[in-house]
């Protein structure tokens, strides 16, 4: 796969590739570790955090993260993510997602092993428009699993307009529980328990949460939990009880992110240029676990550093939109 430009930022490597009908986009990452950047008193991480500042990376023998694109843009136009920028969402094709892995690992050649490889479906597209994350899936687990452990995670807003949704989610769960025995991840991008704000949100793309419910029916997951995912910035209902009423806690954990700072996202929410989102998330995301907690939840505070944040290497990012890093990177010649 032809790497058409290379920018190296403080925590890992954003790659503009050539796929097979254009222009992919993926990331290789090193990562913090969750003893700096996650609180989560159900692992033992019970202290609050305040912000996370960038430090040394886990050898990627320890710890690798590959964020991969399964489509060339997006169609859904989320109210806070800039892929919708780079054009429809056409699907990558089933070599396109194992050469952009590939891809990623050849970046680093002294590294013949690693105890995690962490791949994530997120860069670019809804994954679950694509049949071929799941065959290409496979194929990463046959070929690549002796040496490095991977654990594959599906990122999903659930779209309403998907009709083998159901096929795909399902499917990928068996994955997780049998092939990946619970080493694999399934994350739902809720972001609120209010139906009006998720209209909103997600551009009236994404189901109703008792439509999530009913299609989620019958799956129970082996290893880690079905992850929640909700962008804390202060605007959006967390409502317990709606989501006792869908989720059981025996089978999801909710995750708590901040909002990034995308052009979208600033553009769509009027922030100024002096407002500080790590401000915002940590003046109401400790109530927000407090609650969560207290209906049964185990919850996941997630915190980005400035450098991965501005970096653009976070979720809602994309180089192909125009962006580019805020803080010092450097661009390889090619």
């Amino acid at each position: 796969m032809k790497i058409l430009r290379h920018l190296k930022v403080p925590t890992g490597d954003i790659l503009i590739v050539e796929g097979e009908k254009g222009k992919l986009e993926l990331l290789s990452l090193g990562d913090y570790g969750k003893d700096v950047n996650l609180k989560a008193d159900c692992l033992g991480l019970e202290r609050q955090i305040d912000s996370v500042k960038h430090t040394d990376l886990l050898p990627l023998e320890e710890k690798w993260v590959i964020t991969i694109s399964t489509q060339y843009g997006c169609s859904m136009n989320c109210l806070y993510c800039d892929v919708p920028k780079v054009g429809k969402g056409i699907n990558a094709t089933e070599t396109d997602l194992i050469k952009q892995v590939l891809t990623a690992i050849k970046l680093h050649p002294e590294v013949e092993s690693s105890k995690r490889l962490n791949i994530h479906f997120a860069r670019m597209g809804e994954p679950t428009f694509n049949p071929n994350v799941l065959d290409a899936t496979k194929w990463m687990y046959t070929h690549l699993n002796n040496e490095f452990r991977i654990h594959p995670v599906v990122s999903t807003m659930m779209p309403k307009h998907n009709e083998w949704l159901k096929t795909f989610v399902h499917t990928w769960m068996r994955m997780k529980n049998r092939l990946f025995k619970g080493e694999a991840g399934l994350q739902l991008s809720i972001n609120s328990t209010n139906e009006s704000e998720r209209n909103k949100i997600f551009n009236n793309q994404a189901l109703p949460l008792k439509n999530i419910a009913k299609i989620m029916e019958g799956i129970i997951p082996n290893g880690r939990k079905i992850t929640l995912n909700f962008i804390v910035n202060g605007f959006y209902e967390i409502n317990p009880e709606i989501l006792q009423e869908y989720f059981d806690p025996d089978d999801y954990i909710i995750k708590l992110t901040p909002m990034h700072r995308t052009s979208t996202a600033i553009s769509n929410y009027n922030i100024p240029n002096g407002i500080d989102l790590d401000t915002v998330f940590h003046s109401v995301v400790y109530n927000h676990e407090k609650h969560l907690k207290e209906a049964g939840y185990d919850v996941l505070v997630f915190f980005a550093s400035k450098e991965e944040d501005l970096g653009r290497i976070t979720c809602g990012n994309a180089i192909l939109s125009g962006a580019l890093p805020e803080v010092e990177y450097e661009e390889v010649i090619i």
